[in-house]
């Protein structure tokens, strides 16, 4: 027997004690294959502005170490694109967060049937063990209770520790491999929201490709309600890990110095936080 066979009748072993499906595979995306396979972010969408946005960012930060792993899944005898995982070396993190030393992770992401199946988990897995083969001190994520963010349970299901917090409700998770420092959020919040002076200002960069849609939209709500607005496009992952007025980095949505979301919010959804912010 080949030993590529012993590899994948080893795995198929696994998987089924693990109770994952048979035929699945992570593929390494890189900028030679990504037209082949995709980002499967906005994937039904590869002309619109937020996909090439997107494929243009990750070009350009692959050589800084910036990996995207898709995991493809047999459904009714074809391969499909079911999830995907995004990290890079913290140096390079697209979030506000210092961890030098370490992965971190962007997104970890399954979709369809094939959530619930611990596919999650091999995803992390395979980051943890990128990590260790190349020398780092561990992984780290930022988590939160809203969207957009790796699934809390599952990383302290696989091991990970809540090391630090940021507002409004930002938990940075790490699993250690060596015994260095931890990680950590910044601590001067409201300064980094105080800056973007007076009106609505949606911070933002290319790391996620529905920014750009979502960013369009919150502008031409906040024109139609007579409110003055700006964008302001970080370009750099220095400049999310110093000016970037939420853990999450992105997508910042602050409004006279007050953070409303770094999430997408409904244009109805963010009359209402002005308003309140006024109260």
């Amino acid at each position: 027997m080949l030993k590529s066979d012993i590899q994948i009748q080893q795995r198929d072993q696994v998987n089924a004690a693990r109770g994952l499906a048979m035929k699945h595979t992570i593929i390494d995306v890189t900028p030679e294959n990504v037209g082949e396979y995709g980002m499967l972010c906005h994937q039904s969408k590869k002309k619109e502005d937020g996909y090439q946005s997107k494929l243009k960012w990750f070009t350009e930060r692959y050589h800084e170490g910036l990996r995207l792993k898709l995991l493809q899944v047999e459904e009714k005898g074809r391969m499909a694109s079911r999830g995907f995982i995004e990290y890079v070396p913290g140096e390079y993190a697209w979030r506000a967060v210092y961890a030098p030393e370490y992965l971190v992770i962007h997104c970890l992401w399954v979709i369809g049937k094939a959530k619930g199946h611990g596919y999650g988990t091999e995803l992390l897995k395979d980051c943890v063990g990128h990590a260790r083969s190349t020398g780092r001190a561990g992984v780290v994520a930022v988590t939160s209770t809203r969207p957009w963010l790796v699934n809390r349970k599952m990383l302290t299901n696989n091991g990970f520790e809540i090391v630090d917090t940021a507002p409004p409700s930002f938990e940075l998770a790490v699993s250690k491999i060596k015994n260095v420092p931890n990680p950590s959020f910044p601590t001067d919040w409201d300064d980094r929201q105080k800056r973007y002076g007076s009106g609505l200002t949606v911070v933002y960069a290319d790391q996620c490709p529905y920014n750009s849609k979502g960013v369009e939209n919150l502008l031409e709500t906040a024109r139609k309600g007579g409110i003055g607005a700006k964008a302001v496009r970080l370009v750099t992952a220095r400049e999310v890990q110093d000016y970037a007025p939420s853990a999450y980095g992105v997508l910042n949505v602050v409004y006279d110095g007050v953070l409303l979301s770094y999430s997408f919010i409904s244009g109805r959804e963010l009359l209402e936080r002005i308003r309140d912010t006024k109260k």
